[in-house]
């Protein structure tokens, strides 16, 4: 076997790596501009899910569908010997934020309707692009190893690696590379600076009664949800000011002549460390019990998903690096840093273009939202790479961060997110050494006070009902546009989009 530390050419196998990465460019484009054409939300991606299951299992690799009780999840296995690496992203897009792509003014492909305004419809050809390529460079030169392929759902709702976690999908696995869009290339080590996060509903029952001519017969499960927000709301000032906490009413009864018989509120409550996180979630559910009790009314929760606080591995994240500064950035065109301008005056960000220069690495990172990763970086050694397919200086969840993520920037920065990728799975596969000093530090840095304790219950099962009927309404919209390899080279082209397309004609 090839050892990076006896090979007598490693550094032509990174090369030959390299090249092979470079070879699967326009799947990968293919499979991103498929994506992004089908703008599914999160527990409904079925045509992407797809797209990507059909892709690996005609590539070689063994795929297991609807893992952890999630029709859109899958885990794609090849390989036997050394270690096991997970590469994985997440693949859901945004309500309300459709964009066609190559233009810089707002436009939506669908009025109203899904769109990829964060780009999660790129991290997918980066894995299976680095996957593909992987295989085909270890079956050739005899390395062991085994990779593992597997898709975030729902990630936008924070619904879907808990139960991945949950039902053993990460059980074996050495190290998860995991892979997020951004507008540079870099990772970083460490507990990041974010917030954990539990996504819950409380759901209200009470008896309905005619509101004017028997209401003392009634019991409002509405008066209950309004109480426990009234609670929630007067505790929150006695309450950490690391904590962040938000709530919608999903449903509060159909008409005000009857008392609401069925109420419901939707929770997300996040907190800094996941100690105070699970305290705050017990303060929530003693104060949904007393709306109950108050209103005689009946309470029952529902955890929809989790999101532990992140912890990156410091031996895999260096290895990493060592790999960023080996593939470098694209060497972007002047029509795309032309059309970043544009984008960032459109969304009215500063107007710096894209990024010519590469961070060092992160060992202080600080995130002001949440992130499901976080139930894998506390199951198994993980690092993050963030790969430059999208304009910096945009707002995030916007329709401005749609624009490039079906263009060439996104094209050339997915190849070089897989070179990274396929590279630093390389590595580990290459140095025993390395995955035993991942492991050190996982038991011995990151976990040494603290592992981790999972926020769901065993019988919580994943909400895979949630966004039916949206998609359900703009299917047909979506279906008309979806892209068509077959007869168009690129998504813009099928779009007629001459890039960049900078002002309205």
């Amino acid at each position: 076997m090839t050892s990076a530390e006896t090979g007598p050419n490693t550094e032509a196998l990174r090369q030959r790596l390299v090249d092979a990465v470079a070879a699967q460019a326009k799947l990968a484009q293919v499979l991103n501009d498929s994506l992004f054409s089908y703008s599914e939300l999160g527990f409904q991606e079925t045509e992407s899910s797809a797209l990507l299951a059909r892709t690996l299992e005609s590539a070689g690799f063994a795929v297991e569908r609807g893992t952890a009780g999630i029709p859109t999840s899958f885990a794609a296995r090849w390989g036997e010997g050394g270690p096991l690496i997970a590469l994985g992203s997440d693949i859901d897009a945004l309500p309300n934020v459709s964009q066609k792509p190559g233009i810089a003014w707002h436009e939506p492909l669908v009025e109203g309707g899904p769109g990829h305004g964060e780009g999660h419809n790129s991290g997918m050809a980066v894995c299976v692009a680095a996957a593909i390529a992987l295989k085909d460079v270890m079956q050739r030169d005899g390395i062991a190893g085994r990779i593992m392929v597997w898709p975030g759902i729902a990630e936008e709702l924070l619904a879907g690696k808990s139960f991945q976690v949950r039902a053993g999908m990460f059980a074996g696995v050495d190290a998860c590379l995991f892979t997020h869009v951004g507008s540079n290339l870099e990772t970083g080590w460490g507990e990041v600076q974010g917030q954990g996060m539990i996504s819950v509903e409380y759901t209200f029952h009470g008896e309905s009664a005619h509101a004017a001519a028997a209401p003392w017969r009634g019991r409002s499960a509405l008066d209950a949800a309004e109480l426990m927000n009234m609670g929630w709301n007067m505790r929150r000032e006695h309450l950490r000011p690391q904590q962040r906490s938000h709530y919608v009413i999903t449903y509060g009864g159909e008409q005000p002549n009857v008392v609401p018989s069925l109420a419901r509120v939707w929770y997300y409550i996040r907190e800094t460390d996941n100690e105070n996180l699970r305290r705050n979630f017990e303060i929530a559910n003693r104060i949904a019990d007393a709306a109950a009790q108050m209103t005689d009314t009946r309470v029952e929760r529902r955890v929809l998903g989790t999101a532990y606080t992140r912890h990156y591995n410091r031996p895999i994240a260096e290895a990493m690096q060592a790999q960023i500064e080996r593939v470098g950035l694209p060497a972007w065109t002047a029509d795309d840093q032309d059309f970043a301008r544009a984008v960032q005056r459109a969304a009215g960000g500063e107007q710096s273009g894209l990024a010519t220069t590469m961070p060092p690495l992160a060992t202080s990172m600080t995130s002001g939202g949440s992130d499901d990763i976080g139930d894998v970086s506390w199951t198994v050694p993980t690092v993050q790479l963030r790969y430059p397919a999208n304009i910096p200086h945009l707002p995030g969840h916007h329709w401005s961060c749609a624009m490039a993520m079906a263009t060439p920037i996104a094209h050339r920065g997915i190849v070089a997110g897989a070179k990274v990728v396929a590279l630093t799975a390389l590595e580990l596969m290459l140095r025993p050494g390395l995955v035993a000093q991942a492991r050190r530090y996982f038991t011995d840095v990151q976990c040494k006070d603290a592992g981790y304790v999972p926020f769901l219950d065993p019988a919580d099962p994943p909400p895979v009902h949630m966004n039916r009927d949206p998609m359900a309404r703009f299917a047909p919209a979506l279906r008309a546009l979806h892209y068509d390899p077959a007869r168009f080279e690129t998504y813009l082209d099928q779009l007629g989009v001459r890039y960049p397309m900078l002002a309205p004609e």
